[in-house]
């Protein structure tokens, strides 16, 4: 299996999205529509894709990635490449129990006519020699987003899109993706599909990968409907209790979680011990820019649970909405964080 981080300790990275230009896309905002056409759009795809890339590295991320720039939304913008799927014949359904939304439909057998982000993945990694991690939906988070009226089973489609998303993820490793990532918020809500088939759904997704791979986890974007919701868990989040047991036992190498901020007791980790945790340090749903000792604390707590070596500081989740000004700045509280944790860790081991 390749490493990914070239042997720095504590390699931080992002969940995966990144604010987007104002000229490409309305700020702060999900699903926003693109604000270019054709040859301009996908020119400005890959201006900000740089621009990300850029901001990543100048804020000191050892593990970087394309920050979403290149797609509306997470889940939606893989499925408008599948066959089967219908997206003028909508639908309104309840997304993780939690908000309606106006939903494609799936009409017929689910297939994938041609790649989906690999030009998107070969063009990032001509420009960096750094280890990238590139996010795919997840095949349970797929099924939650979509009205399902062909195969009437989510279990099924589930399969399906496994199937759909080993063929990319094969197709990302080949060019030069060192970290493939899923993307299973439902995993946070759908306890007994999550044992009794969303966790081997996800195995059939990474079968035969050699490069590492992750499953993030989170509470979601810092939307309304997200912190509505999170305001009704009481004072312990114990969710990620129903499937860490069976994560732990599975081939997926990186758990990638929400922890700062979050009531998700710290010593949940334990039950993945073994595995590597991308551990979520940065807050994604207010503005406050955190200071580099909040994210240590965190890291620290973590490090109770989780050794040295397989600790991968992270954000909670993506940062789509927030003003690209704050999620810059989140992006270098992480990496001073993380540096003061690897000062104190050489200083315990000199």
């Amino acid at each position: 299996m390749t490493t990914a981080t070239n042997n720095t300790l504590l390699p931080t990275s992002t969940a995966g999205s990144l604010p987007k230009p104002t000229w490409l896309a309305e700020p702060e905002t999900l699903w926003s529509p693109w604000k270019l056409q054709g040859d301009q759009l996908i020119d400005g795809k890959q201006d900000a894709l740089r621009i990300s890339l850029q901001e990543q590295q100048q804020a000191g991320i050892d593990i970087v990635s394309d920050g979403e720039q290149t797609r509306q939304h997470f889940v939606t913008t893989f499925i408008e490449h599948l066959s089967g799927v219908d997206f003028e014949n909508r639908q309104t359904v309840r997304i993780r129990d939690r908000y309606d939304a106006s939903v494609p439909t799936v009409v017929g057998p689910v297939s994938r006519i041609k790649p989906v982000f690999v030009e998107e993945a070969k063009f990032l990694r001509q420009q960096t020699k750094q280890p990238i991690k590139w996010a795919l939906p997840g095949p349970m988070t797929m099924v939650d987003t979509l009205y399902d009226d062909h195969y009437k089973s989510r279990e099924k489609l589930a399969w399906e899109f496994a199937k759909i998303l080993n063929q990319e993820a094969k197709e990302l490793e080949a060019a030069g993706v060192d970290i493939i990532q899923f993307d299973e918020p439902a995993f946070n809500v759908f306890f007994d599909e999550v044992n009794d088939w969303g966790i081997a759904c996800l195995e059939r997704a990474i079968e035969g990968l050699k490069c590492e791979t992750a499953v993030h986890i989170c509470y979601g974007y810092g939307i309304k409907a997200n912190t509505d919701w999170k305001k009704t868990l009481g004072s312990e989040w114990r969710q990620y209790e129903e499937a860490f047991p069976k994560l732990q036992q599975s081939n997926i190498d990186i758990i990638s979680l929400e922890c700062h901020n979050s009531h998700v007791p710290m010593e949940l980790l334990e039950l993945i011990r073994g595995k590597k945790v991308m551990v979520g340090a940065i807050d994604v749903a207010n503005h406050a820019i955190e200071t580099p000792e909040e994210v240590a604390n965190t890291l620290r707590k973590a490090l109770q649970f989780v050794d040295a070596d397989k600790l991968y500081p992270c954000t909670n989740c993506g940062m789509a909405p927030l003003p690209r000004a704050v999620a810059r700045g989140k992006l270098h509280a992480l990496s001073a964080g993380a540096d003061i944790i690897r000062k104190e860790l050489a200083i315990l081991s000199s």
